[in-house]
């Protein structure tokens, strides 16, 4: 749980995830190069954070840069338990509690000459994980990587958007709201309204396929 100012911890989190990711678009084209045309989501994953891990300016940005993160949730007899795995944490000390995390998941995924935007399981089995608390628990901020596989960040976006509109269970109190662009990364911000009343915004990146 977090101590102190939320808004502070709020302001924070917003100023590292745009430090970080202008080293995530540093990263991208190196990380991309190494792959298939249509790579799966964990060997991106799995190739961008050795790169930001051998990163001179995320070295000193962060404490660590974990993939596939494991947070602790905490039971009524006070042991602790795994809430799942979330794609990509920055860990800015030793506390396990204070995280930013980046969800990842694949969009405009193209098979056998045919488009999948993905758009609706970028919402349900990312976006829905913050609201629920599964990730970033107690914390007021969450981020979404979106890899574009096609290369179109408009369509991709547009999709995002109404799958974010057909959703209701996302509580959705602002947005999608547009943020300046890093590099070739497009970005916008959401906020929302967890079950326990409390607010979180979620910061979506979308990395166009070089």
């Amino acid at each position: 749980m977090l101590i102190g100012d939320a808004q502070g911890w709020l302001d924070n989190f917003v100023s590292f995830d745009d430090r970080f990711l202008e080293r995530v678009a540093a990263a991208w084209p190196d990380c991309m190069a190494l792959l298939p045309e249509q790579p799966g989501e964990d060997a991106i994953t799995i190739n961008l954070v050795d790169h930001l891990a051998k990163d001179a300016v995320v070295r000193r940005l962060c404490h660590w840069v974990e993939y596939q993160f494991e947070p602790f949730g905490l039971a009524t007899d006070g042991s602790k338990y795994s809430k799942g795995i979330i794609d990509l944490a920055v860990l800015f000390d030793w506390n396990r509690e204070k995280y930013l995390a980046y969800e990842c998941k694949r969009l405009n995924v193209v098979n056998g000459g045919s488009r999948s935007s993905l758009a609706t399981v970028y919402v349900t089995q990312g976006m829905v994980r913050f609201l629920t608390e599964q990730y970033a628990e107690h914390l007021p901020v969450g981020c979404m990587l979106g890899y574009v596989l096609d290369g179109d960040v408009p369509f991709a976006q547009s999709r995002i958007a109404d799958a974010i509109g057909n959703h209701v269970p996302l509580v959705l109190t602002e947005g999608p709201t547009p943020l300046a662009t890093i590099e070739s990364i497009a970005r916008f911000f959401t906020r929302h309204t967890r079950p326990t009343g409390s607010q979180i915004e979620l910061r979506h990146a979308l990395l166009s396929k070089p």
